[in-house]
């Protein structure tokens, strides 16, 4: 076995300086809530490297996590050294732990459900709550980096070794999944995992849930840069046409379904376009929206038929966006109105965390 002394003599050679490494972690942290907030947004495989960049930032960050708690270990199981700050540490400790552990275990092949939450869920929740305490404790700690920190060659070797270790671990997960079938499903790039056939999952972003809508009363308008407005009721909406898309659900599960109803762009057709028109955005009966642009918008679908069936309520009868290339969580449900734009809705994203809220 490796001597204590052997194996701080290792550490020593391989670990930044302690004022470096804070701020690493600090750094990494934001970085990784960052990017994992964005791969929200990506659906197709030439965003595959943000996803490669998030594991590998998030492996180097287990490594200095592990410099960390190596480094303060003294202070933290001798209590006549414990300060106010101790707590909060701890309390950092278990965050960061949780979050890399679970992210960690999803990439593996693992899942559970936790309190109606699958192992995907749990990380992005540890993650989010990660950040402030990290702010809280930098603070408690605060000692700026020095230029000198940035001067030396030999920080530069031990960043580029830790970032090269984290890429090499990746890829060897990755290689060790596959000859041991231990993810148990060939996930996509975004980890998801496939659901068969028809039963997908119900699921709704953060408080979207309204009552069944009433296709006797419902309608669908078209307007804005328009050259004229329309008013369609559900009879109005022919399905004629078909689209296969794949829906990837950031909760961690995709399905490929064939989907049923009108073609956004005979709809924009219909109702012409104004020369100034850039985008189009679909808004449900909770208040919930996204845009896309206009040349996207015109390949999409407003869906009221998934396989043989009608769209069930769960699912956004009696119109729901079919969007390829984009994430469920932008295929919006309850679709009520389509509104034509000559700028996108940058306030889309607060009313995603506010749509469905009394």
């Amino acid at each position: 076995m490796l001597s204590r002394d052997t194996v701080g003599g290792v550490l020593a050679a391989v670990e930044p300086q302690p004022r470096l490494v804070d701020w690493s972690i600090f750094a990494l942290v934001c970085f990784e809530t960052l990017s994992g907030l964005l791969s929200f947004t990506v659906g197709t495989s030439d965003g595959a490297w943000l996803f490669w960049l998030h594991a590998v930032a998030g492996l180097t960050l287990v490594a200095l996590v592990g410099f960390k708690l190596y480094r303060v270990r003294h202070r933290v199981t001798n209590r006549r050294l414990w300060t106010r700050a101790t707590a909060l540490s701890l309390l950092l400790t278990v965050l960061a732990l949780a979050t890399l552990g679970t992210g960690i275990a999803w990439v593996i092949g693992a899942d559970a459900d936790i309190w109606l939450w699958n192992l995907l869920s749990v990380h992005v929740f540890f993650g989010l709550l990660l950040v402030p305490v990290v702010v809280l404790h930098l603070r408690t700690h605060f000692r700026p980096p020095r230029r000198v920190d940035f001067e030396d060659r030999r920080a530069a070797l031990q960043y580029a070794g830790l970032l090269v270790g984290g890429a090499v671990l990746f890829r060897a997960q990755e290689t060790t999944n596959r000859l041991l079938g231990t993810t148990g499903v060939e996930r996509r790039f975004t980890g998801s995992k496939p659901v068969e056939g028809s039963s997908f999952p119900v699921t709704s972003w953060v408080a979207d849930d309204p009552d069944p809508v009433d296709t006797e009363t419902w309608t669908l308008s078209v307007g804005g840069r328009v050259e004229t407005t329309l008013e369609l009721d559900y009879d109005d909406l022919t399905t004629g046409a078909e689209l296969e898309a794949l829906l990837d659900c950031t909760s961690g599960w995709y399905t490929v379904q064939n989907w049923r109803g009108v073609r956004v762009g005979d709809l924009l057709d219909a109702a012409g376009l104004a020369d100034d028109a850039r985008y189009v955005r679909f808004v449900s009966v909770t208040g919930y929206r996204w845009s896309l642009p206009v040349e996207e918008a015109r390949e999409a679908l407003l869906a009221t038929r998934v396989g043989d069936d009608p769209l069930s309520h769960g699912h956004g009868a009696p119109l729901r966006l079919v969007a390829p290339g984009r994430r469920g969580f932008q295929w919006v449900k309850w679709v009520e109105e389509v509104s034509v734009r000559r700028r996108g809705d940058p306030a889309q994203w607060l009313v995603t965390l506010i749509s469905g809220f009394d």
